[in-house]
């Protein structure tokens, strides 16, 4: 039997920073990798507020998209063999559930699925300042193997504008999942 393609949850919550996830689709579009996207109702919303795109442009960046409250979609069950999953932006509310294992939507069920089957997952957690709670909350999230990492531009890149900071973000989130794009401008790359 051949391989079959690899396949990544993308997740998009309804924190501020939509533009993270739709890019991040953007740069997935042409690799060799099948993208499930999970679209919250607030990301639904959040998008109207943030970006001069319909929802349906953002479902179409993706090569399949799971409605946020089917709970029977495929990527619910561990026996769907994916990388991982990244929620891109992630809210504290979605980050909360997946902490506690009490699931209310495809997106934190699967996100809750990756953790039971030990594979990646990574959230773009939006918020700041983070109180104490928030901190434990991504501490029990970290024991538990996933990933947090909020975005944070990267100034010796030497960014000339916000979607370079946001592709060199984005692109270390990928190199987690060893996905390689060439926006991104590594430190000292010239000495490797």
């Amino acid at each position: 039997m051949g391989m079959s393609k690899n396949k990544i949850i993308i997740g998009l919550s309804g924190a501020s920073g939509i533009c993270y996830g739709v890019r991040l689709l953007s740069l997935l579009k042409p690799l060799d990798i099948e993208t499930h996207l999970i679209m919250s109702r607030s990301a639904k919303i959040t998008l109207g507020y943030e970006m001069d795109m319909k929802v349906a442009e953002v479902h179409g960046l993706a090569d399949h998209v799971h409605a946020a409250d089917d709970i029977g979609a495929s990527i619910a069950s561990g026996s769907v063999r994916t990388l991982g999953m990244m929620i891109v932006p992630c809210s504290i509310r979605s980050m909360s559930e997946i902490a506690t294992g009490v699931t209310s939507s495809l997106l934190t069920r699967a996100a809750d699925v990756v953790l039971k089957e030990r594979r990646k997952l990574v959230l773009m957690v939006r918020e700041t300042p983070l109180h104490t709670g928030h901190l434990r909350t991504m501490t029990a999230l970290s024991e538990m193997g996933a990933i947090i990492a909020p975005p944070v531009p990267a100034m010796y890149a030497k960014p000339e504008s916000i979607e370079d900071m946001i592709d060199h973000t984005l692109g270390r989130l990928l190199d987690l999942y060893d996905i390689d794009i060439p926006q991104v401008k590594r430190w000292k790359s010239e000495e490797c």
